[in-house]
């Protein structure tokens, strides 16, 4: 079954397309998710992601990446603009330093002593989009609503405009390696300073060696409430397939989205992938609309996941 890489949403086709072709090369699992998710931060029509990403509230890209490997190595950048690839420098702070993350301007600094470039990471598009949000003074993405534990069915289809989109991905070697990365421009219009869960590890992505990899998309707050990632891999240790372990991650954010939910009136769309060292994998989201990618045997696929909640019914006791 190996090598294998898994990643989140549509662009994960293009991302999966890189990562495997280095992996049918015999190339190694972190060089795989390092150079696949790069493929959507430099497409500027992923506008969750790097290069033509929303801006914040301030106008402000600000990108948020992390890789992880199976021994245990981290490099995570929070929050650093005018940087195209954050991934890179991830891997950069992984192999060439003692630290596990940098930050904002000292991020930034360390790229530019390393060979980046600045570069204005603000397209046509997302400048046009911007200015539109700020003249039409929106409040963010429409949500479900439930009342006192139980969910209503409300709009069938729900336009998060894009705001959650961020590529993860987890790939497993020939060796039986695995490798994950994540990276994202964070939810549009947020406030400046404000990080999700895609350089925290544990959260956005986690990998142990002896087991597999997982990796989250969706509401970032919701993904480091219920460290779901870590929660996913060690579900796997305990026998759990990917798929099931990635369903208990998945219960575990519902419940806790809606007991610290100030009104407990909004479910927010959360998506896990995983994989094992053993190639096999699995997705599960909170609920419809959330997509996969998977490349092995020489295909490459896109799926929709499973979801917890179907909008059609009212379910209790979540």
């Amino acid at each position: 079954m190996k090598p294998v890489v898994i990643s989140t949403w549509k662009h994960g086709i293009d991302a999966n397309k890189a990562a495997y072709d280095i992996l049918s090369k015999g190339g190694n699992s972190l060089d795989a998710v390092e150079n696949g998710v790069k493929v959507s931060e430099d497409d500027p029509t992923v506008l969750s992601v790097g290069y033509g990403g929303l801006p914040d509230a301030d106008g402000r890209v600000t990108l948020d990446a992390a890789i992880m490997d199976w021994k245990a190595r981290v490099g995570s950048v929070i929050c650093v603009e005018n940087i195209k690839n954050p991934i890179s420098l991830a891997r950069l702070i992984l192999e060439n330093t003692e630290h596990m993350v940098l930050a904002g301007d000292g991020a930034y600094d360390y790229a530019l002593k390393n060979g980046f470039k600045p570069q204005n990471l603000m397209t046509e598009n997302s400048l046009k989009r911007y200015n539109d949000w700020k003249v039409s003074n929106k409040k963010g993405p429409e949500e479900i609503h439930t009342d006192d534990f139980i969910l209503k069915k409300t709009k069938k289809e729900i336009n998060e405009d894009g705001n959650h989109d961020t590529i993860g991905m987890v790939a497993v070697d020939k060796n039986g390696h695995v490798s994950a990365s994540c990276t994202t421009s964070g939810m549009a219009w947020k406030l400046h300073g404000r990080v999700g869960d895609s350089p925290m590890i544990g959260s956005g992505l986690y990998v142990d060696g002896e087991v597999g990899g997982a990796a989250s998309t969706g509401r970032g707050e919701e993904c480091i409430r219920a460290v779901g990632s870590f929660l996913i891999v060690e579900m796997m240790r305990m026998g759990l397939s990917p798929k099931e372990a990635c369903r208990v991650a998945v219960q575990r954010v519902v419940k806790l989205n809606l007991l610290s939910s100030k009104n407990r009136d909004h479910i927010f769309q959360v998506g896990f992938i995983a994989l094992n060292n053993k190639g096999e994998h699995g997705a599960y989201s909170v609920r419809s609309g959330f997509q996969y990618a998977v490349f092995e045997n020489g295909k490459n696929t896109l799926y929709d996941s499973e979801f917890l909640i179907d909008e059609e019914y009212i379910i209790e006791d979540l």
